[in-house]
């Protein structure tokens, strides 16, 4: 046990030991609510400048950690960040997220995509995470991001984000062999990328798959699932000890389905109630989530109560403390504050 017990408390508690209390982080926790990154948006107004000059991007996913003190320092990064490196390229807009300039629509283009090799593609990233841990050495757990191969096809083949989907639903319903080969190249980038990560400093990896809610359960078990599996297959045969954290956004449907894609801990949105999720999930299932963002608007009576009723839900062992998705732009930096400290104090007031 010597090893573990001084390992931060995210880690501990993702790797399924029993931890005081359960840890909390955000998601989105660098960004828009924040003065501090609102100044440094004004000096470096381009996203991709902000998450790949790595003195800035080391900055901002500081910003939080200084404030808040947070159990999880994500690396601040996007889903399309290793695109280019496949061949895909892109930017992303402010305000409007990813734009993809040539979107991948046919047989063609598919195979044109080469091997993502992250050291040469994305060296920034080797920089910002080893600058992470040593900056918050054993006191926090600092996060991978990437993205899953479904979301990253959904961008490459939409060419932006979509309220409906209809471009890639149509390769999946109508060509569904490109899609599945675009997949596989994505899927297997994400792997290393993971990998990559994990060599550099990441001691816990957390795969969005923000759009496979837009998958009816049936779909997803075609699209979503499958590859998802295959990234976390390819990354437990090398780094098996490294817990892996996947989020689908709209997931209620999905909840079961997300267990099975080998990822050690699932995010709860707040569409489900914990107490239903974690009995939907069973006991082994570890939990991350779930409170609705919208919830740091409200008092700080409220937004105790609501902390402390997802915690009770979610019981005492196998639960990262979280939103239920990212924070939103017009939350009081005070009301975030208040929700670390609540959240801090818990092995005291459950």
């Amino acid at each position: 046990m010597g090893v573990s017990s001084t390992a931060p408390n995210l880690l501990r508690a993702a790797r399924g030991e029993v931890v005081d209390r359960p840890p909390v982080w955000m998601m989105r926790q660098a960004g828009r609510y924040m003065k501090a990154y609102r100044d440094l948006r004004e000096k470096y107004p381009s996203f991709r400048d902000r998450s790949e000059i790595p003195e800035v991007a080391i900055e901002v996913s500081l910003q939080p950690w200084r404030a808040f003190q947070p159990d999880g320092v994500i690396l601040f990064s996007d889903i399309v960040t290793p695109l280019p490196g496949l061949g895909i390229e892109m930017d992303i807009a402010e305000g409007k997220g990813p734009i993809i300039y040539s979107p991948i629509r046919t047989q063609e283009q598919v195979d044109r995509l080469h091997p993502l090799e992250p050291e040469a593609a994305l060296p920034f990233i080797k920089t910002i995470l080893q600058a992470l841990r040593q900056e918050v050495g054993n006191q926090s757990t600092v996060l991978g991001f990437v993205g899953a191969p479904w979301t990253l096809a959904a961008y490459a083949v939409e060419g932006k984000g979509s309220k409906t989907y209809s471009v890639i639903k149509n390769m999946a319903f109508s060509e569904p062999a490109i899609l599945h080969q675009l997949l596989t190249k994505l899927a297997d980038a994400i792997a290393d990328y993971v990998r990559y990560q994990i060599d550099c400093g990441a001691q816990v990896v957390q795969m969005f798959d923000s759009w496979a809610g837009q998958l009816s359960p049936q779909d997803y078990d075609v699209f979503a699932l499958p590859y998802q599996q295959r990234v976390f297959q390819q990354v437990k045969q090398t780094h098996p000890d490294t817990p892996l954290i996947l989020l689908v956004s709209g997931s209620a449907g999905v909840l079961e389905r997300m267990a099975q894609s080998g990822a050690d801990v699932v995010t709860v949105d707040w569409s489900v109630d914990m107490a239903e999720a974690r009995a939907r999930l069973g006991k082994h299932v570890k939990v991350q989530g779930n409170l609705d963002p919208g919830v740091l608007f409200g008092s700080k009576a409220f937004i105790r109560e609501r902390i402390l009723d997802t915690v009770r839900k979610a019981g005492n062992w196998g639960h990262i403390l979280n939103l239920g998705h990212g924070v939103l732009p017009e939350t009081p930096e005070e009301n975030v504050a208040f929700f670390f400290e609540t959240a801090k104090q818990l092995n005291a007031l459950v």
